[in-house]
């Protein structure tokens, strides 16, 4: 169950399908699936001449080249490709959507091939990002497809949007799950009942549910709101919180004396094997790799200076491609790492980052509340930490009698914090607040949690920087073991409720089992590790899981998504 692969078969029979030299047209959404899984030097290969947007009508025309057009069933899309059929610019055209077609988009597409250039119509199911093999999202970004409506409530565009890319996840797939959804979020419920719609409308394609081990769980981000705060530590996550990956790409043009070449640079598993194995080292352990890996290529190096030989010539004209590419990983990791180093000084992120993990996993108010105060003092802290900070606490301590909640937003305000930052704290009470959520996640609303979570703090941590668990991850863990008691049964109920939900396995082993997991309001690249771990842990079981969302949030993401919506 790898979602990269899943997309990259799709992509290959696109461009392969088709013989002799093509041009390949995509859209603005069709542009970055494909740059996900695919590369210019594999698309070169395969005869793909020209890579070009389908709205761009300053193309020249090239009637002897064949076209592939690969498009998602949007009005704009389709309306580019009725301009293009009726003036069209190549010889024949191969048209493949990313999603179910309607009988009158055939239709319309039909009407205006006038000059019969049209040789086939396809569906290939790849209407989603895929970041990873078991990471992928929806792209919904605030600015062209905002999330909620008003409060907990779907805006009708981003709801639409996802039940195409998440159906597409499913047909990629070849799986037609059993839909469990969290209780308390009337967005996760509302998406499985339109998922399980378009399933029994399209049964020829997702088939029957008989005999089936799959599972589709679907989260609201509202239930843990911890977890896209915090700094993370890990290589992937550290980039996309500190700099920010969109669609693979990191822009790098804002750091001090970089080199022109280096102003944007790609991260695909596939395509760099030091980061496919660093992914998820944390930051100490991820120096001493960089070094490794800059040693390996010094030797290398070295090696082909010594060409005595037309054998010696030989074995270097043969490797000179992949010691070309070994030499770009090495100075794209260096740059990388580099400037996370500096951010992390500058930002003054491991002070930041100690009080963040003390608000997520330890219940000790007095302490908190000081170092709270002395860091909202410090000018040397961004402000934006400083409010992570205090939404930390408020969320942690909101039903603590005596909190100062009212208070640090006022020291807030009197150091200089912009009264639109400040007000996200209330914001993100009325969106993830003790109201709203379902699950304990500080383990501080009964005496029996609390007795808990002190436990845990005498137990110590192995590094203070990596305390917080998601709380995705204990979920996965406790369903994977087996451990579904009536906490996991109410909170997970089956979307169909005289279904049985199909049992993971039990203590002493683990079924065979697919699980797709989606998060409503945006993944983050800490639970991306979780689940990445959890395959690994447990793939002599043959147990797979895959995790997707709306989008990808870093801290940044998130509260900026929250900002713009009114919660009741």
């Amino acid at each position: 169950m790898d979602i990269v692969k899943a997309v990259q078969y799709y992509t290959n029979r696109i461009i392969t399908d088709t013989s002799s030299m093509k041009v390949l047209l995509l859209d603005r959404e069709t542009t970055p699936i494909i740059s996900l899984v695919s590369t210019q030097t594999h698309l070169l290969s395969k005869e793909v001449y020209l890579v070009d947007r389908i709205e761009n009508r300053q193309r020249d025309a090239m009637r002897h080249l064949k076209c592939v057009c690969f498009v998602r069933p949007t009005d704009a899309s389709l309306q580019a490709l009725r301009d293009e059929l009726r003036s069209p610019k190549y010889g024949d055209y191969y048209v493949y959507f990313s999603n179910m077609l309607k009988k009158s988009m055939v239709e319309m597409l039909a009407e205006n091939d006038e000059n019969e250039v049209v040789r086939e119509v396809q569906e290939f199911f790849a209407d989603f990002y895929a970041v990873t093999p078991c990471l992928f999202h929806m792209g919904l970004e605030p600015s062209t497809h905002p999330l909620f409506a008003e409060g907990h409530s779907w805006n009708p565009g981003a709801l639409g949007r996802t039940v195409q890319g998440l159906s597409a996840v499913l047909l990629a797939l070849k799986r037609r799950p059993n839909i469990r959804y969290e209780r308390n979020s009337a967005m996760a419920q509302r998406l499985g009942r339109e998922l399980d719609y378009l399933m029994d409308h399209e049964s020829s394609l997702f088939g029957s549910t008989s005999g089936n081990l799959t599972q589709l769980v679907i989260l609201d981000r509202k239930n843990d709101p911890v977890t896209p705060l915090l700094t993370h530590w890990t290589y992937h996550a550290m980039l996309h919180e500190l700099i920010g990956i969109t669609n693979g790409r990191i822009d790098l043009s804002h750091v001090p004396d970089i080199r022109p070449e280096s102003k944007e640079v790609m991260l695909a598993q596939d395509q760099d094997s030091f980061f496919k194995q660093s992914q998820f080292l944390n930051f100490g352990d991820l120096g001493v790799s960089v070094k490794e890996f800059v040693d390996s290529y010094q030797s290398q190096s070295q090696s082909h200076h010594k060409i005595e030989s037309i054998s010696d010539m030989k074995r270097f004209v043969e490797a000179y491609p992949e010691f070309r590419k070994l030499s770009g990983n090495v100075s794209k990791h260096v740059t990388l790492i580099g400037e996370l180093s500096r951010l992390v000084s500058q930002r003054h992120l491991l002070a930041v980052s100690e009080l963040e993990q003390s608000l997520a996993c330890n219940e000790q108010h007095g302490t908190d509340l000081r170092a709270l105060r002395a860091l909202i003092a410090n000018p040397k802290i961004q402000p934006e930490n400083k409010v992570r900070c205090v939404v930390l606490y408020a969320l942690r301590y909101e039903q603590t009698q005596g909190n100062a909640v009212n208070e640090l937003k006022q020291l807030l305000s009197s150091n200089g914090v912009d009264a639109d930052m400040v007000s996200i704290i209330d914001v993100m009470l009325r969106y993830g607040g003790a109201r709203e959520r379902q699950s304990d996640i500080f383990q501080n609303e009964n005496i029996f949690s609390r007795g808990k979570n002190i436990f845990k703090g005498l137990q110590g941590t192995e590094n203070v920087y990596t305390q917080h668990t998601p709380a995705l991850a204990i979920m996965l863990e406790d369903l994977v073991r087996g451990r579904q008691g009536l906490h996991w049964q109410e909170r997970l109920p089956n979307l169909d409720p005289n279904a049985r939900p199909p049992m993971l396995g039990n203590e002493n082993g683990m079924f065979n089992q697919d699980i797709v997991v989606f998060v409503v309001g945006g993944v983050t690249m800490e639970e991306e590790m979780a689940v990445a771990r959890l395959n690994a842990k447990f793939v002599t079981q043959n147990v797979r899981v895959v995790l997707g969302g709306t989008s990808i949030h870093n801290s940044r993401t998130f509260m900026s998504e929250l900002s713009t919506t009114f919660f009741p």
